[in-house]
């Protein structure tokens, strides 16, 4: 019998005592390359952008040569695979006064576990990753925590080659096979990441269906459903409800992209990472617990997510400092470089219209312009109810 507690630290301050260790699972390091598809589809769904996205897109081609190409562009996250290590670390030792484990999940890329494989305070870090697995017009995110160290890029080479199958090419049973070969090892763990969240915008009944028809297909080969740290607590309810539904176990996964913790992490009396997936998968057993950020704004959480993004850091390895040196696109000649070497400027410096965009996006997040949308977008009293009725 699956049996899973949600727990809120701001609500139950001592919701961590008789545990030995927290687990945080679903983060990103600047070896995951984030998509930029998102900036064309809000133009779409924004008509106001499009006359504006036109113009710049029409201008970067007259100066540069180089028409935006938002499919093969992509962005990485700002923090190196140590500083995201030791920041997920920190909050679990600090905040909750227990050891820590760390699983690291970057998409279709194993580097970061494999490199903190080389770091002594991170050698116990398990290999994984968020697999993007392609599924009819849409595609889900899979966690595959805790893979073999010894075959681990062969498995990574296998979950890409199947993501980059074209649709009429790819064989029905390919998937099962691999998710059933997948499931034999019994120390790797598999995770339905934020199922309820449209990412492929393929739109919200397709979605509903696409998402059971994988769990009815390849359900039994999944451990877990994720509750999301950076969705907000209205999706995340879905995320459980469906979990009901199927069976499932729900468990933590707070997809950081930025420099703020996971805003949930999992609670276990296991001592390694491997106890804990045994106490998962074979005794059912999962524990969530909410951490105080998640308390805060959505949407407040979100654009703060993307001040990260574009934030410069001085003290960060050369190459890395600056936002446009963190975003990468097609040259003429289809190579991808920073954007930082495609700036027609002499400088390597922003347009002048980019720089005033981003600088209006950062004034967001400066006070006193941030505390009144924090204000304007504060949901917490709905989320209050929200658990208050749950309780009842």
């Amino acid at each position: 019998m699956s049996q899973s507690t949600i727990s809120y630290l701001w609500r139950e301050p001592e919701a961590a005592k008789g545990f030995t260790t927290g687990v945080s699972l679903h983060s990103h390091t600047n070896q995951s390359h984030e998509t930029l598809d998102f900036i064309a589809e809000l133009s779409r769904d924004w008509g106001f952008l499009q006359p504006i996205m036109r113009w710049a897109e029409g201008r970067s081609h007259r100066l540069s040569g180089i028409r935006p190409d938002y499919a093969h562009s992509y962005w990485t996250p700002p923090l190196t695979p140590r500083l995201a290590f030791d920041l997920e670390s920190k909050q679990i030792e600090d905040r909750l006064q227990l050891p820590a484990l760390v699983s690291i999940t970057d998409h279709d890329d194993i580097n970061a576990p494999l490199l903190l494989r080389t770091v002594p305070s991170a050698r116990h870090i398990p290999v994984s990753v968020e697999w993007t697995v392609p599924f009819y017009e849409s595609a889900f995110h899979i966690g595959v925590h805790n893979l073999p160290s010894a075959t681990g890029i062969e498995w990574m080479e296998r979950m890409r080659a199947f993501t980059a199958i074209p649709v009429a090419e790819r064989a029905p049973g390919m998937l099962r096979e691999i998710l059933a070969e997948l499931d034999e090892i019994p120390q790797v763990m598999i995770v339905f990441n934020h199922p309820i969240w449209d990412l492929y915008r393929v739109g919200h009944a397709r979605h509903e269906v696409l998402v059971n028809e994988f769990l009815a297909v390849y359900g039994q080969y999944i451990h877990a459903l994720e509750l999301n740290g950076l969705r907000d607590w209205k999706e995340n309810r879905e995320a459980a409800t469906l979990a009901g539904k199927w069976n499932q176990l729900v468990i933590s996964g707070g997809d950081r992209h930025g420099v703020e913790p996971n805003a949930n992490v999992n609670l276990t009396r296991a001592t390694s990472f491997t106890e804990f997936v045994n106490e998962v998968r074979r005794e059912r057993q999962s524990h969530v617990l909410y951490m105080p950020q998640y308390a805060e704004p959505w949407k407040h959480r979100i654009l703060q997510s993307t001040l990260d993004a574009i934030h410069d850091y001085p003290h960060f390895p050369e190459g890395t400092q600056r936002w446009d040196q963190r975003v990468y696109h097609p040259d003429a000649s289809g190579n991808i470089r920073p954007l930082s070497e495609l700036w027609a400027s002499e400088a390597k410096r922003a347009p002048v219209w980019v720089s005033a965009l981003i600088h209006s996006v950062r004034m967001m997040g400066a006070a006193p312009l941030s505390g009144t949308l924090r204000l304007a977008w504060d949901d917490s009293a709905k989320m209050r109810a929200a658990l208050a009725k749950q309780d009842a």
